[in-house]
């Protein structure tokens, strides 16, 4: 079969076969076999693109049938982060490898799966694998060109790996996704309408660093104030996982020693810190401002303040009735007690007069006695006397004086008179006793006693030290809560104390303090009553219930003791100590130490039967016998 020089299918360079072109022609279709190695009419494909003859199909990927749910509605195109060439630049203006466009992963980067970095790397690996890029070294006609090509397919071969090794290791991902590009801008500004579409992207692009995922949505105007409440919590609780590589970060590698490293470590530590630190600030910056423009919280700050206004408005309000009701209340009160002071006046004033006019009466009265009972008087009749005229007007009132000159006056003579004066003597002088005894009972239920016109005061019992010592048993013994508590003390005590005295001895003696110049009275009244000691030389005998004492003398048969014998005897019998005599020496030693006054004199006083002298001698046998023992 000739060939047909209308269908060119390849066409070589003139180096290839004489210069001359060759033509050759096929009857089968061309076949894709992307994923195989490049022979036959793939072989034939492959170099009509280096030729440039017709354009590279487009190839979806794969990764366009991922599920839409791992997108973001909120995140960026993927045309800011890929690059042709798989490079990118950072902050700081440096170009550095993308690892994410290298595995085909540009659209996704921060957001791919573990499993997705996998399977981008094997297809991107197969791909890009040296030995299955072969075929493009045939494009280049020298053997620099073919180095230069063939250096270029390893350079990328390796990016490729490098970016897979990054990726796929957890710590080195987040220090790289880190350093990744990134808005850190802060909205500082907007009106109430553009506030959801100016923060709600705000919050997303930062969302990516949260530790908790899914980060809350910032939502719309309708949402609930509780929602938008844990939102802000949220926030103001961000804990972030970005971290904070610095180009002034030491390298541990290059450690000269273990301490050398400790101090790097300590040095990058101090840098990560203050990184840390600022984008925490720049978070804060950002919940700040959202929460100072967020129009809910507005909307709920002015009802609040709305709310209290009206509780201040309606309290100023109760306040003000409440005042002036007080205030009628109080005039009510001033226009009644003055009616009341009016009508006390007057009713003192019509006192003051039924008194006057009664007083006036009186005296009319006494006058008319007096003038009447003169005749009486003169004759001494009954020895009646003017006192007696006058005591009777004085102990009368006014109706039984009124009585009395009537019925005097009624009288024919002058001894049916005297008799007359007489019972209404008798009759006064009891009303006057009468009087006297009740104003007497009536000052001793009140606590005091009239003597000679004046009131004296009731003197009160005093407490002796018995009665003080069974109030303290007593207050012990039924403490607080104890049902009719004084009144069972009063019947402990079983002095007749009233629960009024018991009260005030509480307030009074028992918080007294114990006078300390007689602390030694109060010893020797406490001290047990010495043993007495009966003297050889006198016997006591009860005659009649008298003691008598009868001396025994000599008799005698019995030879009389001289003087010498005699003074010994008395000196024995004085240095004899018995043991209630010890004990007493020993008891007031401990009682009386060394810095009081008159030590030994209250010793002696304390011991019975020895003076200051002997107290002294024994307290020196005493002390060496001691020394005795101890060696």
């Amino acid at each position: 079969m000739t060939p047909k020089s209308t269908i060119r299918l390849i066409t070589y360079s003139n180096e290839l076969i004489n210069g001359d072109p060759l033509y050759i022609s096929s009857n089968s279709l061309p076949i894709k076999a992307s994923n195989y190695e490049p022979a036959g009419h793939s072989f034939h494909d492959i170099a009509l693109k280096l030729r440039g003859y017709f354009e590279e199909e487009n190839i979806t990927s794969d990764n366009e049938t991922l599920p839409k749910d791992k997108e973001h509605d909120y995140m960026q195109s993927s045309d800011s982060y890929s690059s042709s060439k798989g490079k990118k630049k950072t902050a700081d203006g440096v170009i550095q490898q993308d690892h994410y466009a290298l595995l085909g992963l540009g659209h996704l980067r921060y957001l791919a799966t573990e499993e997705q970095i996998r399977k981008s790397y094997r297809e991107t690996a197969l791909k890009h694998h040296p030995d299955k890029q072969a075929a493009l070294l045939l494009g280049e006609e020298t053997e620099a060109g073919k180095q230069a090509k063939k250096d270029e397919i390893e350079n990328r071969f390796k990016a490729i790996q490098e970016a897979y090794e990054v990726l796929i290791d957890s710590t080195r991902r987040r220090i790289y996704d880190s350093t990744d590009e990134f808005d850190d801008e802060i909205p500082t500004d907007c009106s109430p309408n553009d506030f959801f579409k100016v923060f709600g992207p705000a919050f997303m692009r930062n969302g990516r660093w949260s530790v908790v995922q899914p980060i809350p949505p910032l939502g719309d105007d309708t949402m609930p104030l509780k929602e938008v409440d844990s939102f802000y919590d949220f926030w103001y609780g961000f804990k972030s996982w970005r971290e904070f590589p610095h180009d002034e970060e030491f390298d541990l590698e290059q450690a000269e020693s273990r301490d050398h490293k400790r101090w790097m470590e300590r040095q990058n530590a101090k840098l990560s810190e203050k990184a840390r630190k600022e984008e925490h600030a720049r978070i804060r910056s950002l919940v700040d401002n959202a929460y100072k423009r967020d129009p809910r919280i507005m909307r709920r700050k002015e009802t609040l303040k709305l709310e209290k206004q009206k509780k201040k408005e309606a309290k100023f309000i109760v306040k003000k009735q409440q005042e002036e009701e007080a205030a009628k209340v109080a005039e009510e009160n001033r226009k009644k007690k003055e009616e009341e002071d009016k009508q006390a006046a007057e009713a003192a004033s019509n006192q003051k007069k039924i008194k006057e006019k009664e007083k006036k009466l009186l005296r009319k009265e006494r006058t008319r006695l007096r003038t009447i009972s003169s005749p009486v008087v003169s004759e001494n009749i009954l020895n009646l006397s003017s006192d007696d005229v006058e005591s009777i007007c004085m102990k009368l009132d006014m109706l039984q004086l009124k009585k009395l000159c009537d019925d005097f006056e009624g009288q024919d003579g002058n001894n049916k008179k005297a008799e007359l004066l007489k019972s209404a003597l008798s009759v006064g002088d009891q009303q006057s006793e009468k009087e006297k005894d009740s104003v007497v009972k009536k000052n001793q239920v009140n606590g005091s006693i009239k003597v000679n016109g004046s009131l004296a005061q009731k003197k009160e019992k005093p407490w002796g030290k018995e009665e003080i010592e069974l109030l303290r048993k007593g207050i012990v013994k039924y403490p607080k809560g104890t049902s009719r508590r004084w009144e069972v003390v009063a019947e402990y005590i079983g002095t007749g104390r009233s629960v009024e005295e018991i009260l005030k001895a509480t307030k009074t003696v028992l918080l007294q303090k114990p006078d300390s110049a007689k602390a030694f009275d109060s010893f020797l009244e406490k001290r047990k009553p010495a043993v007495s000691i009966a003297s050889p030389l006198t016997t006591r005998e009860e005659v009649d219930g008298v003691s008598v004492s009868v001396s025994v003398g000599p008799t005698e048969s019995q030879p009389q003791p001289s003087q010498s014998e005699e003074a010994g005897s008395s000196g024995s019998d004085q240095d004899v100590w018995t043991p209630v005599q010890e004990t007493a020496l020993v008891q007031a030693l401990k009682t009386f130490p060394k810095e009081i006054n008159q030590r030994w004199e209250r010793v002696a006083a304390a011991v019975p039967g020895k003076t200051v002298n002997q107290c002294k001698k024994q307290f020196a046998l005493l002390k060496e016998k001691f020394r005795n023992k101890k060696k």
